[in-house]
């Protein structure tokens, strides 16, 4: 399976950052975000790639040497961290060489050189950057998968776009259809560090061109239905797995499709389990309806299989290894 390893994605706007549809600068090159935004190199995940630790911290850029920190009781998420455990917002800014959290909720932070020390609880944690990636990342399609997209071509898909040897999010439609099935599939979402909400890397993945699962830049935020891992006007993610933005990431999907008797009459509703960057975000979740907006399937569910569909939502979202295993 031919598997791109360019991480210098979008060569064609290497003069400049590019210029989204919100005038947002917009970085798609980690190397080049490193090199023209300095916050960039700063904002990310501080702590251990393992369990067992006493905190963890996600730093998010804001633009213009300005930062949150989230202080994660128990470390990061999917490492020990949860929705029932402590999350302490901390706002900071740079001054010279250092960014400096002042003191919020008993808690206060600063940044030098690549680490974190947090004054807390009576006590003084120093915690590295770190970058952690998903286990599934790269994974190869077992026997008898459709491979919808390896890099060599976009024939699997109807508008579909490739940039650099990646499948550009331009609403494309899969060629195939599918009901009963395992998804897998890598996205990226750009750098917009003065970008906010739904204009902050905005994309989605249409389970048989109906149910959306959130693409976003939401790494480091609350983890809503309409963030990273939610299924839009569903549910939102047991957990907010994002990780920062130009960090490649996973979807990994278990689709039950709709049940129907021999008459047609729909009998049960699809299901659906997802996992975000291989943590499960959502077990055998309900989808109640006939889909989710702006969804390109419409009309009352059938037997037939469905397609998937990957948004536009004017972001340089892009796509790589995607492949289906039907059931």
């Amino acid at each position: 399976m031919k598997l791109t390893k360019n991480l210098s994605i979008l060569l064609l706007f290497a003069a400049a950052p590019l210029m989204a549809a919100d005038k947002s600068p917009t970085w798609t090159d980690p190397e080049k975000a490193a090199k023209e935004n300095a916050d960039f190199t700063i904002q990310g995940e501080y702590g251990k790639d393992e369990t067992g630790a006493k905190l963890g911290i996600q730093v998010v850029a804001l633009g213009d040497g300005k930062f949150d920190a989230y202080i994660l009781e128990g470390g990061l998420p999917g490492l020990g961290w949860t929705k029932q455990k402590k999350r302490i917002r901390l706002s900071g800014s740079t001054e010279g060489a250092v960014v400096k959290f002042p003191q919020t909720d008993g808690f206060s932070a600063e940044i030098s050189d690549g680490k974190i020390t947090v004054q807390g609880d009576g006590e003084e944690t120093t915690l590295p950057r770190i970058g952690r990636k998903s286990p599934t990342l790269g994974a190869a399609p077992p026997e008898g998968a459709v491979i919808l997209f390896d890099g060599s071509s976009a024939d699997e898909w109807k508008d579909g776009k490739i940039v650099d040897g990646l499948l550009a999010a331009t609403n494309c439609l899969s060629k195939k259809t599918f009901n009963d099935c395992t998804i897998h599939l890598e996205f990226l979402t750009p750098y917009k560090p003065f970008a906010r909400g739904q204009q902050r890397g905005n994309s989605g993945v249409y389970y048989g061109g109906r149910w959306e699962t959130q693409i976003l830049d939401s790494f480091g935020l609350d983890g809503k239905e309409n963030e990273c891992g939610g299924i839009y006007s569903i549910a939102a993610p047991s957990l907010n797995m994002c990780l920062p933005p130009l960090t490649w990431q996973t979807y990994d999907v278990e689709m039950v499709a709709a049940r129907f008797d021999e008459n047609g009459a729909r009998t049960a509703w699809p299901r659906i389990t997802v996992r975000l960057n291989g943590v499960t975000v959502h077990d055998d979740q309900e989808l109640p309806k006939d889909g989710t907006t702006a969804c390109p399937v419409k009309g009352p569910l059938t037997p037939a299989g469905n397609p998937i569909f990957l948004q536009s939502h004017g972001n340089p979202v892009f796509f790589r290894n995607i492949w289906v295993l039907e059931k």
